[in-house]
């Protein structure tokens, strides 16, 4: 495994935080009154928090602009963010041997960067990463390689050793498809793991696992 570059999703890859966003989409709509048609959740897995704003206006009617939309969703969320949510288990230790190895890291998620510096700060993960890239920021969810592109850009380094770590299938065959190397971590919110095992370069079920990869 050739490593100089690492860009890493946050939600169930670094931190144990994908149960907070199984319900959320849902939860906010009946906030405002409203009533979710069928499978919300899954049409949002793929979208940033501005197409799911978007979403919301154009097949809800909600008020409001997405910015705003967007800003409630977080208050949603935030204390889960600030005081509760874990890393994954090796998560720490990895950080540290990477630091140790000299790749350079980053953060490429679809959670708006406040409540990422909350939850990584709070963990003592922070420190770890050069910059921290969200889909808000960059303009595009991860059905398009935009920000692993801008996180490719900030790193400085060559893509064929610049490895994206992700848990979830569809972002997965983004990077891959734009040709980064990709490491595929279990996670109980991508159903299905036999599809991520066999797309990803590495597949492993526990960041425990990994000194057997690295450099």
């Amino acid at each position: 495994m050739k490593l100089d570059g690492a860009i890493f999703d946050l939600d169930g890859t670094l931190l144990d935080s994908m149960s907070v966003w199984n319900t959320v989409g849902e939860d906010y709509l009946r906030s405002r009154g409203m009533e979710p048609h069928e499978n919300l959740n899954e049409k949002f897995k793929n979208m940033s928090l501005y197409q799911a704003a978007c979403y919301y206006q154009s097949e809800y009617g909600m008020s409001g602009s997405a910015e705003e939309i967007m800003d409630g969703v977080n208050r949603m969320i935030a204390h889960f963010y600030t005081d509760e949510v874990q890393p994954k288990a090796g998560v720490p230790s990895l950080l540290a041997a990477l630091k140790k190895r000299g790749v350079k890291m980053c953060v490429a998620t679809a959670t708006d960067r406040p409540l990422v510096e909350a939850a990584l700060s709070r963990c003592g993960l922070l420190g770890y990463f050069g910059e921290i890239f969200t889909c808000s920021s960059v303009g595009q969810g991860k059905d398009e390689p935009d920000i692993f592109y801008a996180a490719l850009g900030f790193l400085g380094t060559p893509k064929e050793s610049t490895w994206v770590f992700e848990d979830a299938l569809h972002a997965a065959r983004t990077a891959k498809a734009a040709g980064f190397p990709v490491l595929g971590v279990y996670d109980c919110s991508e159903e299905n793991q036999t599809a991520l095992a066999k797309l990803a370069d590495i597949y492993v079920c526990s960041f425990t696992e990994m000194e057997a990869y690295l450099p």
